[in-house]
C-alpha cells in the first residue's frame, strides 16, 4: 500500500484557546516517528527475506518454472527468412561434404558395443569438436539386458549452449541392425543406409553449414538453442518388443525426465526444457512421403511444407519437378514405433519427419548408398536449415 494511501488521525485542536500541553506536542510527532520506524523495518525484513532466499538458492538467471517454460513453448514465433537469406542457407548446405565427409565414414555396421559402433560415434564427435561454433559434446555410457546379454550403448548428445534454458532437439539413431548374413553373399553386411546413417550425416551437415550462424546466436545468450541427439540402440536385436528395441531413447529420456536444469532446479528438468523433438529416420530414398502425425505440432510440419514450397520457387531444389513433393499434411498412413515414443509419453512436443511408406528396401542388405537418391538427401536437408534458422532466428 502506498504511503498516499494511508489514513491519518488528524491533531486534534484545543477549542478552549488554551495552549496544548508539551506533552502532548512531543507525544504525536514521536508517535508517527515510531510508526514509520516499524514500517521501515518490516519492509527491509522482507526484502532481505527474498534476497536471501534467492541467493541460497544458487545462481537461477535462466531458471523459469515449469509452466513458464511450457507458455514460452507455445507461444514461441519463427522468423520468416528473407529471399536473400534463403539462397544463403541453401547455398551454405555443401552436398559433396555431406557426402563425402559425413556420410560414407558412417556405411559400415555399427552394432551397440562394437568398434563399428566407436567408429562411429568418434567420427560424429570429431566433425562437431571441429566446428567453431563450440558444441558440448557428452557421452551417455550405459549397460542393458538383451536378448543376447547385457550389452553397453552409448547415446552421444551435442548442445551448443547447455545453460540456455529451452532447446529445439534434432535426433536420430546411429546403430545398425543384426541381420542373418545372405548365403549367396556372406561377405556383405546390413549399412542401414537410410536406417539411419543418411540422417545422421544430415544433421553434421547442419551443424557444419550453419556454423557461423549457430557460432553468432550462442554469442547473444538466446531462449532457445541447438541440440543434437545421436541415439544408440534403436534397433531390437530379435523380435521388436517394449523391452528389446529403443535402448538409447528409453534410456536418456528417464535420465532427462530427472536430471534438474537449471542445476539445482527443485521444479524443471532437461526434458521439461525441449521446446520440440525433431526425429529423423528412414530418409534418403527416392520420393519419399513424409506425413504429420501430431496434430499439437502441425504448425511446425507446416513450417517444413512451407520452406519446401518457397525452395522450390527459387530454383533452390534439384530433381524437384512440383512444389510440394516431400511433405503432406493431408495424408496419415498410422502411427510408427521409433525413438520418439518414450519422449512422447513424457509429453514432449513431436515432430517426426520419417518416409511413410518404409522404403522397399527396409530392413535388407539391399539398404545400401547405391539406392540413395542424392538430390533428395541434400533437397531435405537444405529445408531442415531453413527450418532451423527460422525457428531458431540465426
Amino acid at each position: 500500500m502506498s504511503r498516499s494511501s494511508r489514513r491519518y488521525k488528524p491533531l486534534q485542536v484545543n477549542h478552549g484557546g488554551g495552549p496544548i500541553s508539551g506533552c502532548d506536542r512531543i507525544r504525536m510527532p514521536r508517535a508517527r516517528v515510531l510508526i514509520f520506524c516499524l514500517i521501515a523495518v518490516l519492509m527491509l525484513a522482507v526484502i532481505l527475506g527474498i534476497c536471501l532466499s534467492y541467493e541460497t538458492s544458487g545462481d537461477h538467471s535462466n531458471r523459469l518454472p515449469a509452466v513458464d517454460l511450457a507458455k514460452d513453448r507455445l507461444s514461441h514465433k519463427p522468423v520468416k527468412t528473407s529471399p536473400s537469406q534463403l539462397r544463403r542457407l541453401a547455398a551454405q548446405v555443401d552436398g559433396t561434404r555431406l557426402w563425402e565427409m559425413h556420410l560414407r565414414p558412417i556405411l559400415i555396421e555399427r552394432l551397440p558395443g562394437t568398434q563399428g559402433s566407436l567408429a562411429v560415434r568418434k567420427h560424429i564427435t570429431s566433425t562437431l569438436s571441429s566446428l567453431s561454433a563450440g558444441w558440448t559434446v557428452d557421452l551417455d555410457p550405459f549397460q542393458a539386458p538383451t536378448p543376447r546379454g547385457p550389452v553397453t550403448f552409448t547415446n552421444l548428445v551435442a548442445t551448443l549452449d547447455p545453460s540456455t534454458p529451452r532447446r529445439l532437439l534434432l535426433c536420430c539413431h546411429y546403430d545398425s541392425k543384426a541381420l542373418p548374413p545372405d548365403a549367396r553373399a556372406p561377405e556383405k553386411v546390413f549399412l542401414g543406409a537410410t536406417d539411419s546413417a543418411v540422417p545422421c550425416a544430415m544433421m553434421l551437415e547442419l551443424a557444419s553449414a550453419l556454423d557461423g550462424l549457430l557460432g553468432a546466436l550462442k554469442q547473444q545468450r538466446p531462449a532457445v538453442t541447438l541440440q543434437l541427439v545421436f541415439f544408440d540402440g534403436e534397433e531390437s536385436f530379435e523380435e521388436w518388443t517394449a523391452a528389446d528395441s529403443l535402448y538409447g531413447s528409453r534410456h536418456l529420456s528417464e535420465w532427462m525426465a530427472r536430471t534438474p536444469h537449471p542445476p539445482g532446479s527443485t521444479h524443471t528438468t532437461l526434458l521439461q526444457a525441449v521446446d520440440l523433438f525433431v526425429l529423423l529416420d528412414l530418409l534418403g530414398a527416392p520420393d519419399p512421403l513424409i506425413a504429420n502425425h501430431f496434430d499439437n505440432t502441425a504448425r511446425w510440419f507446416d513450417r517444413l511444407i512451407a520452406a519446401e514450397k518457397r525452395l522450390h520457387r527459387q530454383g533452390l531444389l534439384t530433381s524437384h519437378p512440383a512444389e510440394q513433393m516431400y511433405f503432406k499434411k493431408d495424408v496419415y498412413l498410422g502411427p510408427v514405433q521409433d525413438d520418439h515414443i518414450p519422449f512422447l509419453h513424457k509429453g514432449v512436443p513431436i515432430l517426426h519427419v520419417i518416409a511413410t511408406p518404409f522404403p522397399a528396401f527396409w530392413h535388407t542388405l539391399d539398404d545400401t548408398e547405391d539406392n540413395l537418391h542424392r538430390p533428395t538427401v541434400e533437397n531435405l536437408t537444405r529445408i531442415l536449415a531453413v527450418f532451423v534458422a527460422e525457428y531458431l532466428g540465426l
